[in-house]
This record gives structure tokens, sequence and C-alpha cells, in this order.
């Protein structure tokens, strides 16, 4: 029995609640418990993900009722790999907070913060539709205070437009749950994926309209277009910190839409046939042309960092929109590369608004700033990245998709869109470094000649933490192979959920078939006693190896 599955949610939980209970108005104590919770977390996602990586799926019984009655989190190679990614990004967003100052700017920080990873990872391990919705408004909730932390009129306006969107896309989850428990009378994803298999074509109106609900209100977690609305507003006026913890946000959304038409909503159903290809793909690629213009279009920095990571969840979802094991492969590549750029991004715009004074992150001509050597060298390869540019992962990834769309009937469309969309976040981006770094030097023949640029900030640990960002992508890129083999992998278990299934449904010694005997499913599962050891002691782990044939 393991109960290390339920730390990465049951760890923040309860270091939130002690912060804000015992060290409220104690900073330092708040960043050295956040600091060591955080990278607590990244040694039990790193655990998580090694004990996965041979195809294990570990399951936990919370207050040990078996599914499909009880609450369960089932940790996969998919769902270990996400919970990685965050606690990675976690950590050096974090150190940037604390150096730069943004945790002392507001109440509450330290406390969010960690609400915000709880809701997050949550997500990421929930086996239950209901609760993957519970953890969706965690962090909701979490991640509106850490929006409007240190105050102002702006960003009051943007995080309440991003709370007024997410809560439409709330109440229609909950309409999407009621229509699909009263066509089934389940919620857990496992038990979902049977008895929707089973379902009557003849009468599954009622499971098409929930599945079309429950990708509309995903999408509008990964801000598809048309629901998009939110993302541009609420990640460019967002404290640095925070906007560069939300790259790993629309992600969720993404990560939802892979879990559940994979697991429940097969790409081989008929029920659901043409849902991608009719709506996903026309969808992700709009998202591209939208995301890229904008990049091209903005007139702020910070603008046009948000407007990147639209384009970027394009490309990400056109990668998906496939809807094959190469589709989701590519994806998933571009999801870890989009997601350490677009943080660094941020990071540098805040460093960037910091110290170009007046100017702050608008596209106009200002005197040299301060270490700008080192600021631009570091906004040029994190652009690079952003923009697919070779060598970096960016590249790699869009290859990747590429790739992954020959499989598509609409191929010509997905080559021309993100060809085109590149080169376009190419000029937009070129356009940023010139106005900001390069064109900074042609004013000072202007300048009194005494004049000298601001003085650099004592803390180093801001420019310590993007550093650490952009090594992750050198790092994306140089292990390229070895990182895209064990993406492969990960597809192949998504497209092949028996073991998924079966660990979930067989915690009480019970074959799969045993759950569904009133409703005459025929699963033919061959269980044995590896699948289950006799009473369920809160807690499975089982490779592969324990599964006979596909249900």
């Amino acid at each position: 029995m393991t109960h290390w599955l339920i730390l990465p949610i049951l760890l923040p939980a309860m270091l939130a609640a002690m912060l804000v209970l015992v060290a409220r108005y104690h900073l330092t104590i708040q960043r050295v418990f956040s600091v060591a919770g955080s990278l607590v977390m990244l040694g039990l996602a790193i655990g998580l993900f090694w004990q996965a990586s041979d195809g294990t799926v570990s399951l936990y019984l919370l207050g040990n009722w078996s599914a499909p009655f009880g609450i369960v989190l089932v940790a996969d190679r998919l769902s270990t790999l996400m919970v990685l990614l965050t606690c990675v990004l976690a950590v050096p967003v974090l150190l940037y907070a604390i150096g730069s100052g943004w945790d002392e700017r507001g109440q509450h920080f330290h406390p969010l913060f960690q609400f915000q990873l709880m809701g997050i990872l949550g997500a990421f391990l929930t086996g239950d539709i209901f609760n993957l919705f519970v953890f969706f408004e965690v962090l909701l909730i979490a991640s509106y205070g850490l929006m409007i932390h240190a105050g102002g009129p702006k960003r009051l306006r943007a995080g309440t437009q991003y709370v007024l969107y997410n809560l439409l896309g709330s109440t229609l989850f909950l309409f999407a749950l009621g229509t699909i428990y009263a066509e089934t009378g389940t919620l857990n994803m496992a038990d979902l994926a049977l008895r929707v298999a089973s379902l009557d074509i003849a009468n599954s109106s009622g499971i098409r309209v929930a599945a079309v609900m429950l990708l509309m209100v995903f999408a509008v977690k990964a801000a598809i277009l048309p629901l998009h609305f939110w993302l541009p507003s609420s990640y460019s006026e967002a404290p640095a910190p925070v906007a560069a913890l939300f790259a790993i946000m629309t992600k969720v959304g993404a990560y939802c839409i892979i879990r559940v038409f994979t697991l429940v909503f097969p790409p081989d159903l008929e029920i659901t046939q043409g849902l991608f290809d009719l709506w996903l793909i026309p969808a992700a690629l709009l998202t591209v042309a939208l995301g890229m213009l904008g990049v091209l279009g903005a007139k702020r920095v910070d603008r046009m960092v948000a407007f990147s990571v639209i384009g970027s969840m394009g490309m990400l979802l056109a990668g998906v929109a496939v809807f094959t094991p190469t589709g989701v492969t590519a994806a998933l590549y571009y999801a870890i590369h989009s997601t350490f750029a677009a943080a660094a991004l941020f990071l540098l715009v805040d460093v960037i608004r910091a110290r170009r004074g007046a100017a702050g992150v608008n596209f106009e001509v200002a005197p040299p700033i301060a270490g700008g050597a080192l600021v631009a060298g570091m906004f040029f390869v994190a652009a690079i990245a952003m923009t697919g540019l070779p060598p970096l992962s960016g590249f790699v990834g869009k290859l990747l998709i590429l790739d992954a769309g020959r499989a598509s009937d609409l191929m010509w469309w997905i080559w021309g869109t993100i060809l085109i969309g590149s080169l376009v976040a190419v000029v937009g981006f070129s356009r940023a470094g010139s106005v900001v770094f390069w064109k900074a030097h042609q004013t000072v023949d202007t300048q009194p000649e005494n004049a000298e640029p601001e003085a650099m900030p004592t803390s180093v640990l801001p420019m310590v933490a993007i550093g650490g960002l952009l090594a992750l992508l050198v790092a994306l890129t140089v292990a390229a192979g070895p990182v895209t083999r064990i993406l492969q992998a990960t597809s192949a278990q998504l497209f092949n959920p028996t073991t998924y299934i079966a660990v979930v449904l067989t915690t009480s010694g019970k074959k799969i078939k045993d759950y569904h005997a009133d409703d005459k499913h025929d699963t033919d599962e061959k269980g044995d006693g590896s699948l289950s050891k006799g009473e369920s002691q809160g807690a499975e782990s089982v490779t592969p190896a324990a599964t006979k044939k596909d249900h």
C-alpha cells in the first residue's frame, strides 16, 4: 500500500492552511516553507513519474471506497508527466516572486500559490470527472486571488473578466455532468469508458450533447477560439510570477481533452465520430492565426506574449485534433516546450517593465536599461523558442506537429497555417526586440553626457529563475530523442486504456464485467489475482503485465 499518490494534493493544501493560520504576518517564514514545500512536491513528482515510467498505473482510494462509488486518484504516464511539469515550473516561478519582491506587494501570496498548485495537481490526478470540476473550482478561486495580488483597477477589471468567463465555463461543465450522469449513472472516468461504449447508438443523443459540452468547457480552459477572450487581458495584467504560473493553466484544458477523449470518447467510438474533424481542427487553426496576428498587432510586450500563448495553444491543439498517437506525442512535447517558453517570457516582461522607467512595456524607444545585454540575450533565446526557430525545442515541437498533420485530410491547411503563423510571430517578436533593445542605443547621443542607466537590482534571484527556465528549454532540445520516446509510450498507453480501466475497476477483487452484470455489458475481461490483492488497502499499483487482454 502506498499513500504517495495523495501527497501532491494534501501537502500544498495543508501548507497553505498553515501559512495562513501560523505565519500570516511573517513573510520570511512563509517564503521558507513555501520554497521547501515546492521542492518536496518536486521530489514527489519525480518519484511518481519514475514509478509510472514502466507503464505502472497506481490507484488511491479515498476513504477506502472502491470505484466507481468512491473518489479515486489515478497516476499513469500522462498524469505524472503533467504533475512533474507543474512542479518543475513552480520552483523557478516561486524563486522569481521572492527575488523580485512580488510576494510582499499584497497579502497571502504564498498560501494562494499553494492552493493553486493543489487545484492544478488535483485536476491531473483525479480519476473522477466530477472531482475534475471540483479541482477546477479550487484553482479558479486561487487564481483569481493571485491575479488581483497587489491590486490596481486594471488588474481588478481583468480578474473580474477572467472569473466571469470561467464561471460560465463551470456552469456549462455542471450541465455536461448532469447529462452524463443521467445517461450513464456514473461519473468515474474508467466506468464511463465502459458504459459509454455499450450505449445504443440510436438513443445516444444525450451523450453526444454532453461530449460537445465537455469539449467546449475544456476549450474555455485552453483558450481556443472563439472562447479565448479572457486570456489576453488576464495574462498581461496579472503579476509576472502569476502569469508565468498560468502558463500551465491552459495546459489543464488540453490535458482534459486528451484524457476524456481517449478514455471516455475514444477515436473509434461511433457516437462521437467527426467531432474533432468538424470542430476542433478548424478552431485550433483559427486560434493559431488569431494568436499570431495578435503578436504582430500588439502595442505592448506583455500583450504580445499573451497572444503568443494563444497561438501556441492553437498549435498544441492542432496536434491533439489529429487524434492519433503521433499527434498526441507531438502535442505533449509542444506542451512542455511552450510552458517553459511562455513562463520565461512573462518573467522577462516584468524585468523590462521594471528597468525601462516611464516607457514600461510599451513599444516606445527609451534609453538603454541597466543590464540590457543580459536581458536582451535572454529575450532573444526565449523569442527563438516561442516562435519555433531552430535550433531550440520550439522548432522540434513544430516539426513533430507538422509530421503528425500528414495523417489528417486537412494536412495542407495545418501546414500552411502553422508555417505562416510562425513567420508572422517571428516578425512580431523581432519588432519587439528591435524597439526595446536595439533602438534604445540610438537615444544615447541625445542624453546628457553624465546620464547613466539605472543601477542593476541587487537581487540576482530573478535572473537565476529566468535562466533556469531557459536552461530547461535547452535541455528539452538536447534530450528531444529520449523525451519523445517517453511521450510515445505515454500516447500508446492513452490509446490503449485497458490497464487504466482494469486497475480502477478491479480494486475489490471483482472482474470488470461484474460491475456491469445488471447492464449486461459484454466486456470479456480475463482478470487474475495480480490485478487485485484481496481486499483493497486504499491504494493499488499495477503494471501492464498484470492485464491479459483488451476489454
